[in-house]
């Protein structure tokens, strides 16, 4: 028998997975009660250790439930730590419970020693006010409403497992997401952003290399740091976005054959100037040895913390708005309606949303101004002549006699 990364999944020693798992105490004998298994809920085989980590959490769940006023005091820390958080990791993507593990603990923190039950209205109250406030956790609007959606969620679950009869967030009042306005360069901005780059460095050329690549395509910052050479295909001068990359450090990393959601899998047509300017990187980087990764000078991707400090110092040399780097999407979106008046549905294709609908939800404040050029042209387009003389005898308020 050998141990697996996960708790409670092992592998024999003819490499078959399997899990063993403690489910508290037997109500009537007080025996203690384990479960082992090889098998799925569909009788299959474990192929994986996740698979079997998966299964062992199913049951977990299922023993928890069947059971559930059994533990009446119950701690909002225990459930979190031994239902919540294991339910959460096998039931959303990887990379997003890595984001949101630490939001889920500093929420188990907070109510921790409170038992499920003791949890009131005022605590809710409170934690909400302490989101939202300034001399609080200071959050922006739309991550205040994101945490506060997850603790509600958390007392949903605590309802389905019956430790509550009905979850006292829902007493308290949303946090609205709010218009999340993200700032973003104009071709002013990037122009000037560009003109303080010394491409002779061979790190600085890199920068130039991530900073024109993000402005001109506008695909999102983990679809870029995916990008290898062969997304490039040089001769139809077109971008392929079918990967996007999940990074816990520069050496751990996973290259995810897919995109943020099924329509951001997409092919990008490249301008003459993009497709020279990495025709240029290409072979600089060939004479370094490096051959996948196009933003690379190691041959190890980019990670977003390096992104966001290149794109604070460029913005700081040519004193331009400081943005994130998801603000290069952006900004391609602007350059492209502003510069080219592009239509939404273009657009859409572009961006990788599922309709046209999503981009208008986010652009749609960018075509403002656009319809100037329409005014232009409708100036002396119609022809004003009046009536040289009236035909109505006005003597009050009077309906207009035929």
């Amino acid at each position: 028998m050998a141990k697996t990364k996960y708790a409670g999944v092992y592998v024999d020693k003819n490499g078959q997975f399997y899990y063993e798992v403690y489910l508290g105490k037997d109500r009537i004998t007080g025996k203690k009660i384990r479960k082992k298994g090889r098998k799925n809920q569909q009788g299959k085989k474990f192929t994986s250790a996740q698979q079997a980590h998966k299964e062992l959490i199913r049951v977990k769940n299922e023993s928890l439930s069947t059971n559930g006023y059994a533990d009446y005091h119950m701690t909002y820390g225990r459930f979190m730590d031994a239902v919540y958080i294991p339910y959460y990791e096998t039931d959303v993507e990887e990379s997003t419970f890595y984001v949101r593990k630490k939001t889920l603990e500093n929420m188990r923190d907070r109510f921790g020693h409170l038992e499920l039950r003791e949890i009131s209205i005022a605590d809710v109250q409170q934690f909400r006010t302490w989101l939202l406030s300034a001399k609080g956790a200071g959050y922006s609007q739309a991550y205040a409403s994101l945490v506060f959606g997850m603790f509600r969620k958390s007392l949903d679950m605590a309802v389905e497992m019956q430790f509550l009869e009905a979850n006292i967030s829902k007493r308290v009042k949303a946090i609205p997401k709010g218009k999340a306005v993200v700032p973003y360069w104009t071709k002013k901005d990037f122009e000037k952003v560009i003109a303080e780059i010394c491409i002779d460095d061979f790190y600085e050329h890199l920068c130039f290399i991530m900073l024109w690549v993000y402005f001109m395509t506008g695909i999102r910052v983990s679809e870029g740091t995916a990008l290898w050479w062969d997304d490039i295909d040089f001769k139809n001068k077109r971008l392929r976005v079918h990967h996007t990359l999940f990074i816990r450090s520069k050496n751990d990393w996973t290259r995810k054959n897919y995109t943020k959601t099924a329509d951001g899998k997409r092919i990008i047509s490249l301008d003459d100037d993009t497709i020279q300017i990495l025709k240029d990187w290409k072979k600089r980087q060939n004479e370094m040895g490096i051959h996948d990764f196009i933003f690379s000078y190691d041959g190890m991707p980019m990670i977003k913390s390096t992104i966001s400090r290149i794109v604070e110092r460029y913005s700081t040399f040519a004193n331009v708005p400081r943005i994130q780097a998801k603000g290069l999407r952006h900004s391609h979106a602007s350059y492209l309606i502003n510069e080219f008046n592009v239509s939404v549905l273009i657009l859409s294709k572009r961006m990788g949303h599922s309709s046209p609908d999503i981009t208008l939800k986010h652009y749609s404040h960018m075509w403002s101004g656009i319809d100037e050029t329409i005014a232009d042209v409708m100036s002396g387009n119609i022809q004003i002549q009046t009536a040289p003389k009236t035909r109505i005898n006005f003597n009050g308020n009077h309906a207009v006699k035929k």
